[in-house]
């Protein structure tokens, strides 16, 4: 079924690792932010070199007869990668247009959280470039326990949030940080559910 790692594999390769960086360096900075500006410009930095990997599939996708896996799986995948960090930049960008500085241990959790995501995203996408599909089902479902993590954090920390700020402002600007990290999740779990996919159609 295929062929050596090519240029599709390799690209998904880098995407995962830069992904796991990004999330990495996220999760390390979260919980002591000193300068938000240099923050928000150091994911914005991952986020771009994620985009650039997504340009180089997308060129070679439009001068490559056969592909290694189904065109719209790769496409799937590529996006859906680039979802995460899509994802994770944009709540790295509120720290900087909200003034957020103080610590938040909800907002640590959901980064932990994260960080163990992406880490089963990099060995599932490494795994797909082993061809070794039936092995991706592991880190795929811990994909999915994660989601669920974050789907009961996000209920605590809201119900914590209406409990216990009374300033309306910084109430929309916490729920709205809580809810992109949730979203985030989900973003990862969409990644371990085209993995699934692929496992189907090629198994």
């Amino acid at each position: 079924m295929f062929k050596k790692k090519d240029i599709f594999f390799t690209t998904l390769e880098s995407m995962s690792d830069t992904m796991l960086e990004a999330v990495e360096y996220f999760a390390k900075n979260v919980s002591n932010l000193k300068d938000v500006t240099q923050f928000a410009k150091d994911m914005k930095e991952y986020e771009s070199k994620c985009d650039r990997h997504v340009h180089t599939i997308i060129t070679e996708l439009n001068k490559t007869f056969i592909t290694p896996i189904e065109r719209d799986d790769i496409m799937k995948l590529t996006t859906s990668l680039d979802d995460v960090l899509d994802g994770i930049e944009a709540c790295a960008s509120r720290f900087e247009m909200y003034h957020i500085q103080e610590h938040d241990e909800y907002i640590t959790l959901f980064a932990d959280i994260l960080v163990r995501s992406a880490q089963q995203i990099k060995k599932a996408i490494y795994l797909l470039t082993e061809k070794k599909l039936l092995a991706i089902r592991e880190p795929a479902i811990h994909i999915n326990e994660l989601e669920n993590q974050a789907d009961d954090l996000l209920r605590v920390c809201v119900k914590s949030l209406f409990a216990n700020v009374k300033d309306p402002i910084e109430l929309i600007k916490r729920k709205e940080i809580y809810e992109r990290l949730e979203q985030t999740t989900d973003y990862c779990e969409d990644v371990a559910n085209t993995l699934e996919t692929i496992i189907m159609r090629n198994s």
